[in-house]
């Protein structure tokens, strides 16, 4: 493993990493987000069709993740804009947790980890805040990349 911060120069100064000697391959890149509930948000969501006064949760939770996606340049200083060609958002429940997994995929010089990364962090961000009135004691955890492909080195869940 490389400890080499690429985004600090030889004069230990911050910057955007220079992509312009990389090949355009194929990126793919998936995040997961685990978001523990207590018991009565638990309840609440008896189907994924759960509203709160703010609008339907999952739904709205993939729309603010994909913009999210979309957006990671404005919010992370060295990410590149990229043109993102695919974004999938899905929210499952299982036993007292929601798992959120975001899978983006583009044609690039450099990958999409830091989208599905944010993409799964603001989807976890938005059911927080929508199912905040019935409880405060929800916690995000383990937010991670799961996979990426089509770099320099591909990373697999478990490796």
């Amino acid at each position: 493993m490389n400890n080499a911060i690429s985004h600090i120069d030889v004069q230990n100064n911050p910057g955007m990493v220079d992509v312009s000697d990389k090949a355009i391959t194929q990126r793919t890149a998936e995040a997961e987000a685990i978001l523990r509930l207590p018991r009565e948000v638990l309840e609440a969501m008896h189907d994924e069709n759960i509203t709160s006064p703010k609008g339907p949760v999952f739904h709205t939770a993939i729309i603010a993740g994909t913009q999210a996606v979309k957006r990671t340049h404005e919010l992370i200083p060295f990410c590149h804009p990229l043109p993102v060609e695919g974004i999938t958002i899905t929210i499952k429940s299982k036993d007292d947790v929601l798992i959120i997994r975001c899978r983006v995929t583009c044609t690039n010089k450099t990958g999409v980890e830091m989208e599905a990364l944010t993409g799964v962090s603001v989807a976890a961000l938005t059911i927080y805040d929508m199912c905040k009135s019935m409880s405060h004691a929800m916690v995000i955890e383990r937010t991670h990349l799961l996979e990426k492909t089509g770099g320099k080195s591909d990373i697999h869940a478990g490796e």
